[in-house]
Parts: C-alpha cells; sequence; structure tokens
C-alpha cells in the first residue's frame, strides 16, 4: 500500500496489520481538509487489500486528533464559488462521512488512543471498533463550549451506544474533559495501559483478530454495526441466522473444522 499521504503515515508493522498514523504532530493532528482526505483515500485502499485483517489507527507525537484545525480546515473542492451555509455543509459532510467509511471497511479498526481525543478526534475514536487508551490520554467533547450542538460527527448515536444514555448526555451536555481512568470506568476504552505498552498491546489484539478468518471477522464486523440500528430481537437474530449459514457455507468454515479435528494451525484461504 502506498504511503504517500501528506497528513498519514502508512505501514505494515505486522503480518495481516495495516497501522495508519495521523501525522500532523505539530497540531496535535488536528483535522483538515487535507487530513480527512487522506483518511478516506487510505481506508478505501486498506479496505481493497485482503492481505490486511485489521488496522491500528493512532496518532504522531502527543495526541490522538484534537479535533477540528481551528486555524483553518481548508475548503471541500468544487465548493469556491458556494455560499457560506453550503460550504460549511460541505464540509460538515466531508467529517462526518468517516464515520459510515470507518463502518463500512471490512477490517476492524482498533483505536490506539495516545493522548488528546477531542471533538472530531473523539468522534474518530468512537467510531472505531475497539478502543485502547495510554494513560496520559484524554477525551474531550467541547462542542457545546464553542456555542454549537454537542450532537456532532455521529457522536449523539455512538456515544450513548458505547457507555449509555444517561453518562452520554452529562458529557455532551457539559463539554467536560474526561482521563483515561474515566473513559475506562465508563467503558468508553476496553482497557488503559501504560504510554509505552499502548502500541504493543493494540498490535497484540490485531494479531487476534488476523489469526481469525476473514470471512467471519468481515461478516462479525457487518452483523454487530447493523444489529446497533436494527430495530427488534426477531430482525437481529434473522441477520445473523443468514449470515451464519451462508459463513458456515466457505471453504475457509470446512478449513478450519478439519484443522480442529486434525489438531493442527488452520490455513485461511479466504474462500
Amino acid at each position: 500500500m502506498s504511503d504517500g499521504y501528506e497528513n498519514l503515515s502508512i505501514d505494515a508493522p505486522a503480518d495481516g496489520v495495516t497501522r495508519i498514523t495521523f501525522n500532523r504532530p505539530e497540531r496535535l493532528n488536528a483535522i483538515t481538509h487535507g487530513l480527512v482526505s487522506d483518511l478516506h483515500d487510505a481506508l478505501s485502499a486498506v479496505d481493497n487489500d485482503h492481505d490486511t485483517r485489521a488496522i491500528v489507527l493512532t496518532g504522531a507525537g502527543r495526541g490522538f486528533c484534537a479535533g477540528l484545525d481551528l486555524t483553518g480546515y481548508g475548503t471541500v473542492p468544487g465548493t469556491e464559488d458556494h455560499g457560506g451555509p453550503q460550504r460549511g455543509m460541505a464540509v460538515q459532510q466531508e467529517i462526518a462521512e468517516l464515520v459510515h467509511h470507518m463502518r463500512d471497511v471490512r477490517q476492524p479498526i482498533i483505536a490506539a488512543i495516545n493522548g488528546a481525543a477531542a471533538g472530531g478526534g473523539f468522534a474518530i475514536a468512537c467510531a472505531s471498533d475497539v478502543r485502547y487508551c495510554a494513560e496520559t490520554a484524554k477525551f474531550g467533547t467541547a462542542f457545546v463550549r464553542l456555542g454549537i450542538s454537542g450532537c456532532d460527527i455521529g457522536v449523539s448515536w455512538m456515544l450513548p451506544r458505547l457507555i449509555g444514555a444517561s453518562r452520554a448526555w452529562e458529557l455532551l451536555l457539559t463539554g467536560r474533559v474526561i482521563d483515561a481512568a474515566e473513559a475506562d470506568r465508563i467503558g468508553l476504552v476496553s482497557a488503559v495501559v501504560p504510554d509505552d505498552d499502548l502500541m504493543d498491546t493494540c498490535l497484540g489484539v490485531a494479531a487476534e483478530i488476523a489469526a481469525n478468518s476473514p470471512f467471519g471477522v468481515w461478516m462479525t464486523k457487518e452483523v454487530m454495526w447493523s444489529n446497533l440500528e436494527i430495530g427488534s430481537l426477531r430482525a437481529g437474530i434473522d441477520l445473523e441466522n443468514r449470515t451464519q449459514i451462508m459463513s458456515s457455507l466457505t471453504e475457509d468454515s470446512k478449513e478450519a473444522m478439519a484443522s480442529f479435528l486434525e489438531r493442527r494451525q488452520v490455513k485461511w484461504s479466504n474462500r
């Protein structure tokens, strides 16, 4: 995969794992059009890379992502001659579409939150499938303190489902910053680890995911997200039933059963 991005660094730290690193450390990886555009491109490239089985998303330097760059986001191409509301909506939609894009990527995304995750950075963390954070990480949803709604970039939908409605409302209404210990206590992250151990922890989880069936992991991610949106238990189980039968008919499923009975390492072919 190309690493020719201005605002991201892409590498493969382990077999089957792609690491995407926000690379604007001088601005705590604050969000600009360039960063968002690069991230959309990188997510599409990873989704099309069938050798990648898990993604680790992190930030360079002291921050994960400090939210919108208040010195200037930039203009979405094609909107230069539009009015202010139109340009603003184009920016809003370009950023918010990251949430859909992260959900649609086949591979699970593990957020390695190494520092501040604020505003849009907080939303990106919430849109990841799994979250681990360093002891020095901070989380903020300060939209309301900037005179705008606390409901932004999918946070008002995702956060109640991650930590419960009452806690989510309190955080969005106050706009207060929480530390790693509180993020762990309320279930926002899977675990807090020492700063120096964060990446190894996330790579270890990525390796566990990469050791499983590519199709099975893809279907698990897809069904989990779909069932957050589904209207009833019956519809959720119907979706599970169909996906499970489809998965069981793959060659990989037969190979996994055979390897278990023969007590040998499974050989995934993604067929």
